[in-house]
């Protein structure tokens, strides 16, 4: 995958993390061309986790709002492939996007040097297709 140093903003304000945003949504575009089959064999369910449009809103929205966060989406593929199931839970009730998920598996992936990264999936009521919802960095622990 593409390791050209990217400048990451680390500041909090709309602008910076309006940069953030960029930045993941221009790694997803990146990554969705390297990977045309846009899923990644993951060793722990034993399955694969798909990458969709949702995936790159979700993560968009979310991971920008901090800079290790937004990192972390760059460990992309290593994070599909190694991330464990922490635990399986039922969509949020009041969430759109989780609307068509059957159940969330919150997966961990402890990185080397980094730290500790959330994966979020959702299985899709209609196939019990693994999607990648979300993915952000845990700042503490």
């Amino acid at each position: 995958m593409l390791k050209t140093p990217i400048e990451i903003p680390a500041g909090t304000t709309r602008e910076e993390m309006n940069i953030r945003k960029k930045i993941i949504k221009d790694f997803y575009s990146m990554w969705n061309a390297a990977n045309p089959t846009k899923h990644i064999y993951n060793n722990d369910l034993q399955d694969f986790i798909t990458v969709r449009f949702l995936s790159l809103q979700e993560t968009s929205l979310i991971a920008a709002l901090s800079y290790k966060s937004t990192l972390a989406v760059t460990y992309l593929t290593e994070i599909l492939e190694k991330a464990k199931v922490e635990k399986r839970v039922k969509p949020k009730p009041d969430n759109q996007n989780q609307k068509r998920f059957s159940e969330m598996i919150l997966m961990k992936y402890d990185k080397k040097e980094f730290g500790k990264i959330k994966l979020t999936v959702g299985v899709l009521k209609s196939n019990q297709q693994k999607i990648q919802y979300c993915i952000t960095a845990i700042e503490n622990g």
